[in-house]
């Protein structure tokens, strides 16, 4: 028998013709447009790509058999297997450790006892303020002890930043050693692209900066007012994200607060009563303003944390696909997050955190990239890398380790793309980058969309950081060129009002909560063309002649061109 109708036989189950399976084939192909510079081989594989076949990897990841994939539990070695054996099954290279599929990440997991961890505000003079945890704060000792008492003096530090190139310094003239910073969420408000880039949130705004900064300084603890249009999420996401475990990356210089905190706005006014400062927001308003100074306030924090803590490896998958050229040079990197947050052994209900659309979502589409890539009939011009990671909603700590211990040294890869939370909604006519127009890939990007019939559309929400809050930025923080892919609120069918209330639903709805479950009704057709997109743009990538290069003077040029330096 003719080895063409023996694959096709073979492959069907049936006795179609093979005509049929070509044109099914064709179609496919017909919907990756002809790009540039793309060769029809790639062109096909990209057309290859199938929704049905993300559907199934989305259904499986967040089935209650996992458990809610959180890392180091049973259901996220599950996941981890399973995504291992799919790129196995879908002919890739083993890219992890010891010629196996698997990274391994050691992890330090702190889940605190909530009815044994007391908190309390301890002013001067006066009565002190019991603090319930969960609705007024909550808090993770960072050390991974099991016991922690402390009774240390807080000090207000506006946004608890140091940015030189913004000449700002909220610590400046303050010493942190063994006290409370009492810091605010974000960072100073700005219309000038000048100074922490207007609206733009910059590194500095976000929750980690605070912590990392604070840690540097020597301080015990700290303390994050929240305030939702600061944060750009409310209370509840902070509170379900605190509920159960987080974890930290072993052996981390930065980990070292014994009160990794938030406190909800109104707790914060009390405090700011307490030590006779007045209005909470007017304060606020003052820090983000030159002239601002830190202050020891006459009120402290005591605390009294238990925790349970464990010690666990928890694993990235990486595969790799070969390319045409031998040498490591103008490789591509493929990211998605596998995990999620586990079970709330606390929850009345249901207390599983399936996270299918955040992110079985991106794992669908990062496992069918990776086939279509392997499956290619032409090979990508350089490698390809393929990683699911883990511990993403624990601060993006798969990917940091991932940054920190690439496939190939971070110089050798031209690009990470990442997916993380694609709704399956429908065909989406625009798309969010974020990040992508900071490279010198930008027009070629711009170029490849218009193919795609996909506008190009900028953040929303850019106070919010969502750059900074997405597995690229681990990649970013070590110099590769990097920025998730996203739809936006554009799709066929439907105007930009209708996909802004789907995405502000699930927000509102289902984000972080344990009603994100697969639906046999999602449309995964959309999420389809957000791959065959990545697929065009990867393989354009890494077909240049040279690597993909930050613009010049963005935040992550410098660290772009240490790791160029390790080359020579």
């Amino acid at each position: 028998m003719h080895r063409t109708k023996f694959v096709c036989i073979l492959a069907t189950g049936l006795f179609m013709p093979c005509v049929a399976i070509a044109q099914q084939a064709a179609s496919k192909a017909d919907s990756v447009p002809a790009v540039a510079g793309l060769p029809p081989a790639a062109r096909a594989a990209a057309g290859s790509i199938d929704p049905e076949k993300m559907r199934a990897h989305v259904r499986f990841l967040s089935l209650d058999l996992l458990e809610g994939r959180g890392p180091g539990k049973r259901g996220a070695e599950l996941a981890a297997e399973y995504i291992a054996t799919q790129f196995a099954l879908d002919g890739l290279e083993p890219a992890g450790d010891n010629g196996s599929y698997f990274q391994n990440v050691p992890l330090i997991a702190v889940h605190t006892i909530e009815d044994k961890t007391k908190f309390a505000l301890v002013p001067s003079s006066g009565q002190p303020l019991d603090l319930t945890y969960g609705s007024q704060i909550v808090s993770k000792d960072e050390t991974g002890q099991a016991t922690a008492d402390f009774d240390a003096p807080i000090v207000f530090v506006g946004y608890g930043i140091h940015a030189p190139e913004y000449n700002w310094d909220d610590y400046a003239g303050v010493d942190l050693k063994g006290k409370i910073a009492l810091v605010i969420v974000n960072e100073p408000p700005s219309d000038d692209e000048r100074f922490f880039k207007g609206k733009t949130m910059t590194y500095y705004g976000r929750w980690t900066y605070k912590y990392e900064e604070a840690s540097r300084r020597g301080a015990l603890g700290v303390l994050i007012v929240h305030r939702t249009d600061l944060a750009s999420y409310g209370w509840q996401v902070v509170q379900n994200s605190q509920a159960i475990e987080k974890s930290y990356l072993a052996g981390d210089p930065l980990d070292t607060l014994r009160a990794a905190a938030w406190i909800q706005h109104d707790v914060a006014q009390k405090l700011f009563t307490m030590a006779g400062l007045g209005d909470l927001d007017q304060e606020i308003e003052k820090a983000g303003k030159l002239g601002f100074h830190a202050q020891e306030l006459n009120v402290r924090l005591k605390a009294h944390v238990e925790s349970r803590v464990r010690k666990y490896v928890s694993t990235n998958v990486v595969g790799r696909v070969a390319g045409a050229s031998a040498g490591p040079e103008n490789a591509v990197l493929y990211t998605a997050h596998y995990d999620h947050l586990g079970i709330d052994p606390d929850a009345k209900g249901d207390g599983i955190y399936n996270g299918a659309a955040d992110n079985g979502t991106g794992c669908g589409i990062l496992l069918e990239l990776a086939r279509a890539f392997a499956q290619s009939a032409e090979r990508p011009p350089h490698a390809m890398y393929f990683s699911a990671v883990t511990a993403e909603e624990q601060g993006l700590l798969g990917s940091q380790y991932l940054g920190e211990h690439p496939p190939v040294p971070a110089h050798d890869i031209s690009l990470d793309l990442n997916y993380d939370m694609l709704l399956p909604i429908g065909v989406p006519l625009s798309a969010s980058l974020g990040g992508a127009e900071r490279t010198d890939f930008w027009p070629q990007i711009q170029m490849v969309a218009k193919d795609f019939d996909l506008k190009l559309v900028p953040d929303s929400q850019p106070s919010a950081g969502h750059y900074y809050r997405s597995d690229h930025f681990s990649l970013a923080r070590v110099g590769i060129p990097a920025f998730s892919i996203d739809n936006g609120d554009l799709y066929e069918g439907h105007d930009e009002a209708w996909g802004r209330a789907q995405s502000e639903d699930f927000v509102a709805h289902h984000y972080h909560q344990p009603s994100d479950e697969y639906h046999a009704d999602w449309n995964f057709s959309g999420n389809a063309k957000m791959a065959r997109f990545g697929f065009v743009l990867g393989w354009l990538a890494s077909e240049q002649s040279k690597p993909v290069e930050w613009q010049s003077g963005d935040e992550f040029e410098a660290a772009r061109k240490t790791s160029e330096k390790s080359r020579e």
